[in-house]
């Protein structure tokens, strides 16, 4: 491609954008004493939670692409940090649900809300058709990434 392309120029922007995110979140996870993936693992569990879900261990891993092994060690840790806890789904007994910890919620905020409040000042310079400009490119590309990495992991290896 083009170097010039807009659009590749922005594919590359979006790159340095996920890279600094990526290097703040591994920042919080040294400081913490926690693995990348428990971060991600924090950050599906308060996303579901906003969302009205009640995420399973089952769906943690799906959301993970890890296996129910690799699953369970995430939950032991993130449990015996006090962080997350596995409850009884009072529907269905045999259900076990996450639920996050206070702790983890505060522990975020006091690393990563400094950030979000500059993130949020920022897009004060925006209008609103702006931000629902930006909101819409980053939904396609959320969703496109999403839909590569489906294919990529549904794909044969080698292909």
């Amino acid at each position: 491609m083009d170097e010039q392309d807009p659009g590749l120029q922005l594919v590359h922007l979006l790159r340095a954008v996920t890279v600094e995110l990526d290097l703040f979140a591994a920042e919080f996870a040294a400081r913490n004493g926690l693995h990348a993936t428990d971060v991600r693992a924090l950050i599906h569990l308060l996303d579901a939670g906003r969302a009205g879900e009640r995420p399973t261990p089952g769906w943690l891993g799906a959301q993970l692409g890890v296996n129910s092994a690799s699953t369970t060690a995430l939950v032991d840790r993130l449990e015996r940090l006090g962080l997350v806890h596995r409850e009884r789904d009072t529907r269905d007994r045999r259900r076990v649900l996450l639920v996050v910890q206070e702790k983890a919620v505060t522990l975020g905020w006091s690393f990563f809300g400094p950030l979000i409040h500059e993130m949020v000042g920022a897009m004060g310079a925006f209008d609103e058709q702006e931000l629902a400009t930006v909101r819409r490119f980053l939904l396609a590309m959320r969703d496109v990434t999403a839909a590569g990495r489906r294919a990529q992991r549904d794909s044969p290896a080698g292909d």
